[in-house]
């Protein structure tokens, strides 16, 4: 069965759809980024509140600022942006169809599309999952890039922007000048603080070609940090051909794990949906959330991605079933990562670790270790090195996470310990390779790149220790720096 609008009442039984008018719906929320972990995540809050008869406002225009997100965009409309969303669980698989997006922008040069549907004043939201590397930010000093050639660009010529931040300024810009107010700017990405660093992203733009609006929005626009969780694997053959076993044709299928969580500062200049009654937390205290699951599940995502990789382990689930990897997150989670966190109403430290470590070993979830080893550069900047430097300030222990650096060096040197090539996997993969050959030899070499580790490769216990494990896992192999850490024979 072909989905979209009209094969919606032939859908099989056991496939849930939405049961609101999707012809009634008016857009409130443009939100850029329209992959996978969006769709299964921020707009099925929003479906879910209209099939309880609310929201019917807040309806999301998807867009994006790349060519390449052209052939999402003609997959979606050709099913009238209906998503079959999967939910894998070792129980059982259920699906349901979303409606909650409505319409998906056309993706030009100069973004006119894009700035002209922000500019409208029904628009009162414009959400972003462009990942956390996506916002030009200094990975050393946290400041804003204003070097980077996208930067430059949109600086110099404001009104055809290539970025998503310079398409929302020029958008302020038109609200400004027409009276209409201005709206929220909502990341959704995995970053310590996104609704923070998206308002030093946009302002710091701003700033470089009009300092009058580049206040105007620091002032008006309000910018909430939130926590996003759910685990979304990538969509290939086999989520495509369960799709069809389903009895739906659905050119872009969404599957995710049975676990969802939402965590946002309330903080809307110009109002939001109740996302609160469909499961969401509404907090002053974002912060300590997005500790617990950025260090937790995204540092230890990085813990059995760089391993899995070098011993040719294909998903995080077959990490989790391998004793060796396995042993070294449950190692490191709790020695090296859980004291540096705290608690949340509800959960410990100690208890996420574990609903983390049952999370990533259900094995219904193919969620391959190179998509969660991808883009190293931003993850280990943002993810993992964070915790080593509070590690070192507390006196703690650090082996464990000089040793998941060494990994991911050994693994940016682009061959596993079978011989086989790993393929590039990093924006910055051209650079990393030969640094990681380098470093054979000469770990050194490795933390000598500024950008990513600062003053850490002057570190008098950091660095010994690096360099002991990364000489370990070249002479001995990954498995055999695994044992040693673990104490595993």
């Amino acid at each position: 069965m072909q989905l979209c609008n009209d094969t919606l009442a032939q859908l099989p039984d056991t496939v849930a759809r939405p049961r609101y008018d999707r012809s009634a719906l008016t857009p409130g929320i443009v939100h850029i980024g329209l992959g996978n972990f969006h769709r299964a995540h921020q707009a099925w809050y929003l479906h879910r509140l209209m099939q309880d008869g609310l929201a019917q406002d807040w309806a999301i225009l998807g867009a994006g600022v790349r060519p390449y997100d052209s052939a999402m965009r003609e997959r979606l409309l050709a099913q009238d942006c209906l998503t079959t969303l999967i939910e894998l669980d070792p129980a059982g698989t259920s699906a349901e169809v979303t409606g909650a997006m409505i319409d998906y922008l056309p993706i030009e040069e100069g973004n006119g599309p894009l700035i002209a549907a922000m500019a409208d004043p029904a628009i009162r939201i414009v959400a972003l999952t462009v990942t956390e590397g996506g916002y030009y930010i200094d990975p050393v000093t946290g400041g804003f890039d204003a070097q980077h050639p996208d930067i430059v660009h949109d600086a110099e010529q404001p009104d055809r922007p290539r970025t998503a931040f310079g398409a929302m300024i020029a958008a302020l810009k038109q609200r400004r000048a027409a009276g209409h107010g201005p709206f929220t700017g909502q990341s959704c990405d995995n970053l310590q603080g996104n609704g923070d660093i998206l308002r030093q992203t946009l302002v710091s733009l701003a700033r470089l070609s009009d300092t009058g609006l580049a206040g105007w929005i620091e002032e008006n626009c309000s910018f909430p940090n939130s926590m996003v969780d759910c685990i979304v694997p990538a969509t290939g053959p086999a989520e495509l051909a369960l799709v069809r076993e389903l009895g739906i044709e659905d050119a872009a299928p969404v599957t995710h794990e049975n676990f969802r969580q939402w965590v946002i500062e309330d903080a809307f200049c110009a109002g939001r949906p109740d996302w609160d009654k469909a499961g969401a937390t509404f907090t002053d205290d974002v912060h300590s959330y997005e500790t617990m699951k950025i260090r937790i599940l995204n540092a230890g995502h990085q813990v059995l991605a760089n391993a899995g990789e070098l011993l040719s382990v294909e998903t995080i689930a077959d990490c989790m079933a391998h004793p060796l990897v396995s042993a070294l997150l449950h190692k490191v989670e709790r020695e090296a990562i859980a004291p540096y966190v705290h608690a949340v109403p509800g959960m410990a430290p100690a208890e996420y670790v574990t609903l983390i470590e049952t999370r990533f070993s259900n094995p219904a979830i193919r969620d391959t270790t190179r998509r969660v080893a991808f883009d190293g550069s931003s993850r280990h900047t943002g993810f993992v090195l964070p915790i080593l430097r509070d590690a070192l300030a507390a006196g703690g222990p650090v082996d464990g996470l000089a040793l998941v650096e060494a990994l991911w060096a050994r693994m940016c040197a682009g061959t596993r310990e079978d011989g086989s090539e790993i393929v590039a996997n990093d924006p910055h993969w051209e650079a990393l390779v030969p640094a990681a050959l380098a470093a054979r030899d000469h770990p050194q070499s490795w933390l000598e790149q500024d950008h990513i580790y600062g003053d850490l490769a002057k570190d008098a216990r950091f660095a010994p220790q690096f360099a002991d494990w990364l000489t370990l896992i070249w002479s001995e192999g990954t498995a055999g720096a695994l044992r040693r850490y673990t104490g595993q024979a």
